[in-house]
């Protein structure tokens, strides 16, 4: 297959004929994954070489950044083309990130039926089941026969962004059940669809949020869901293809969340340092700021660490384990309640169950260190006693804030993702502090 490097020398050599010929043979991912790593003026120059049906399907698998540059430079005959042969959907998706003058501009160059779906959808919030569908699909009326309803596809048989299910409505578009094209093919062409229709178990509202609108489609394996106003109305289908997209979208905000940093749409490598920066440093300075209290509890307890300076050495080992029992517990959780496995319902279950293996897992840890203790670093036996004791409660301690704050910021309707590790870590590391000190003041009188 063609790589970048070759084909930047068929450009530089003129060599268009060449690289049109190939270009045809080539699947449209694999055109504009080649493509837009080119500069700006070889990109636009290769994309007038496609024909213009492989150049939809090519500009819609280009990455959002490329998209808005490229349709930015066409000219008003090559960007109306491209936006009435895109499904609505991914028209909307276009634009919405597009400055204002530019979508009005272009918006004005297209015919109106396609000016109006996409400005629909436009006005839907952000994230929401109405931003995310297509208005392209196959609707057919009670009443209509089968062979009524094949010749009413075949009319339009490119208008439509999925062919596996057709949905019923009556005279005011009001949804009322789904034809499969499998029932179309294989029942007699004078039956009316109203006799082999399927009652439509799930719609979705136009206002859902995306992640309940991923979560349907992962449950009851559908492959198109229809979209509905509050009139149960049929406005629009989300297809599979959407949900994928979706769940890539949800899992990536998720992992920056955890990783303590805000997230961004731009793929790493074409993000700047200027919004690398913005996305991590507000974090940085809360955890920088929320670690001073760690400081404080150690200056509040600064006569008994020099009364026994030998504690001192032990704190990092406390606190890092700790922060990462904390962190195994949260980071379960967290999963299990994107996965809607845990429900608030279930505190206690959780709490009961993290408990348990935070007292298994604090007994292990505490009897190893003990032996280590005493064998290796040569520890009199009470310190040791009150290192692993530490241990032990620090990791009960840790166990039972990971499971409960990720269910406790559920509740509030917070992302659970904001309570990961390195949130978890800091409460974790000024408690095991806390836990340490305090028992090491009982138990050997500082």
């Amino acid at each position: 297959m063609l790589n970048l490097e070759q084909l930047e020398e068929l450009l530089e050599n003129k060599k268009l004929v060449e690289v049109k010929k190939i270009l045809q043979e080539m699947n449209e991912y694999d055109i504009a994954s080649l493509i837009q790593e080119l500069p700006n003026d070889l990109l636009i120059q290769v994309f007038r070489l496609l024909s213009k049906d492989i150049a939809v399907d090519v500009f819609v698998n280009l990455d959002d950044e490329v998209q808005r540059s490229l349709i930015a430079n066409l000219t008003k005959k090559e960007a109306k083309y491209i936006i009435e042969d895109m499904f609505s959907d991914d028209a909307a998706d276009l634009f919405e990130e597009m400055p204002a003058m530019l979508v009005t501009s272009l918006l004005s160059n297209v015919d109106k039926e396609t000016r109006n779906d996409i400005n629909i959808l436009l006005k839907y919030p952000e994230n929401s089941a109405g931003s995310l569908m297509a208005v392209e699909y196959i609707h057919l009326k009670m009443g209509l026969t089968i062979k009524e309803s094949i010749e009413r596809i075949r009319k339009q048989k490119d208008d439509f962004v999925s062919y596996d299910s057709c949905f019923v409505t009556d005279d005011k578009r009001k949804l009322l059940g789904r034809v499969s094209v499998k029932d179309l093919l294989i029942n007699e062409q004078s039956c009316l669809i109203d006799d082999i229709m399927e009652e439509c178990e799930h719609s979705i509202s136009t206002l859902t949020d995306q992640e309940d609108v991923a979560k349907c489609f992962q449950d009851y394996d559908y492959s198109t869901l229809p979209v509905v106003d509050s009139e149960n109305r049929l406005v629009g289908v989300i297809t599979i293809d959407d949900v994928v997209d979706i769940m890539e979208e949800e899992a990536t905000e998720d992992i920056a969340k955890m990783a303590a940093t805000t997230p961004t749409e731009k793929p790493y490598l074409k993000s700047s340092l200027w919004d690398i920066y913005k996305s991590r440093m507000p974090w940085l300075l809360f955890l920088m700021i929320s670690a001073t209290f760690t400081s404080g509890i150690i200056s509040g307890f600064e006569s008994s660490l020099a009364s026994c300076a030998v504690l001192t050495l032990f704190m990092p080992m406390i606190m890092g384990t700790g922060g990462n029992a904390g962190g195994q517990a949260s980071a379960t959780i967290i999963r299990a309640l994107s996965l809607d496995e845990v429900k608030f319902k279930d505190i206690f279950k959780v709490l009961l169950k993290e408990s348990i293996i935070a007292i298994m897992c604090g007994l292990t840890l505490a009897v190893c260190n003990f032996v280590k203790l005493l064998l290796f670093d040569k520890v009199e036996v009470l310190i040791a006693f009150v290192i692993c004791l530490s241990l032990f409660l620090t990791i009960l301690l840790a166990k039972i804030i990971g499971s409960i704050l990720p269910i406790l910021a559920d509740k509030v309707h917070l992302d659970p993702a904001v309570m990961a590790n390195p949130l978890i870590t800091t409460i974790v590391d000024a408690g095991s502090l806390l836990v340490y000190f305090k028992v090491a003041s009982i138990i050997l009188g500082l």
